[in-house]
């Protein structure tokens, strides 16, 4: 069973098709990726997946429930976790208090609790610590975990909004553009990260990515729209050789096999 599955899904604003009639499913333990021109309604279908819109028709299934219309905060709940084409960090605050405030955001500390300081409140916080330098460890972000998030290259402040996001134990985790602005040496250490997520924390990825090499590297299937409609699916090699894709997309990149 998909543990994602969009059926013919439609948003529309106005008379026009941000999304229209989506087909697509993603298995447990995928990497996918989803690509196309800017303005193909990538980010709009993300919105969907998440809750941030509501469809016009069609459905969204997560884990064989039909989540449609459901708010951010019950699809995050579920294990949706999305980080954003713009770095969203606490940029004055240090990488160790950063992966903190996501885990703060998942805890059962009660206010009561953190109000008095109690003893479980405590134990709790030990714990919060704990799993924050471990996910620090994973994202290889311990050595900086006093640092200001904002005095960070840009390839480590991509790693702590991914920190953040692993915070929330995603069973699918949507990555919106994660290797823009990166120079060389920080996409491939971006792309090694992907990579672990799903293999060592077995989590499902779905990415939008311009950048194709990386996209070519990291998923094992590829859906690819243009206006809010697919125009393709399949491994990248198929990808590569479609006609419609190279025209709507990949053309613009002077043919993907030369990235």
């Amino acid at each position: 069973m998909s543990l994602l599955e969009l059926r013919n899904l439609s948003k529309y604003f106005g008379g026009l098709a941000a999304v229209h009639q989506l087909n697509m499913k993603v298995n447990s333990g995928e990497i996918v990726g989803l690509i196309g021109p800017n303005g193909a309604g990538k980010t709009t279908t993300f919105n969907l997946i998440t809750g941030d819109y509501s469809p016009s028709s069609g459905n969204v299934f997560f884990d064989g429930k039909d989540i449609s219309g459901h708010s951010p905060h019950l699809t995050a709940k579920m294990g949706i976790v999305r980080t954003f084409q713009l770095t969203a960090l606490f940029p004055h605050l240090s990488v160790l208090e950063n992966v903190l405030i996501g885990l703060h955001l998942h805890s059962t500390i009660g206010f009561f609790e953190a109000l008095f300081n109690t003893r479980s409140n405590r134990r709790k916080e030990r714990e919060l610590n704990r799993q924050a330098e471990k996910i620090m460890e994973f994202m290889d972000l311990v050595p900086m975990k006093g640092e200001l998030a904002k005095n960070l290259p840009h390839g480590r402040q991509r790693a702590i909004g991914i920190a953040i996001a692993l915070a929330a134990s995603p069973k699918l985790l949507l990555l919106d553009e994660p290797l823009t602005g990166m120079n060389l040496q920080e996409s491939r250490t971006m792309i090694s990260t992907i990579l672990d997520v799903r293999d060592k924390i077995e989590t499902t990825i779905v990415i939008v990515e311009h950048n194709m090499k990386a996209v070519m590297a990291l998923c094992e299937r590829l859906v690819v729209i243009n206006f809010g409609r697919k125009i393709g699916e399949g491994p990248p090699e198929e990808i590569r050789k479609n006609k419609k894709v190279i025209e709507a997309y990949l053309g613009s990149e002077n043919d993907a096999s030369h990235d």
